[in-house]
């Protein structure tokens, strides 16, 4: 299991298999396969190792799931503001 990250493209891989990926749009926000909001950078790598871990076997009501899915409950500011 790996996540590729560069400066707008994100990848992840479970053994060998492309699984989800992220691309950064014009606007600075990220889009995330499977997931129905655009996100900042942090949250878009977030949401990829939630996407893991479903994948690798956890349960959606393990705790670290939990905790992590809590953090894509709020948006940010904008791209690059400090809001």
């Amino acid at each position: 299991m790996s996540i590729k990250i560069t400066d707008d493209f994100m990848c992840l891989e479970i053994d060998g298999v492309v699984i989800a990926t992220a691309r950064q749009r014009a606007d600075g926000w990220w889009e995330v396969s499977y997931w129905p909001r655009f996100f900042d950078r942090d949250q878009a790598i977030t949401a990829l190792t939630v996407t893991e871990f479903l994948g690798s076997g956890r349960d959606s009501s393990d705790p670290v799931v939990l905790a992590l899915r809590e953090e894509l409950r709020w948006p940010t500011g904008r791209p690059g503001s400090l809001q």
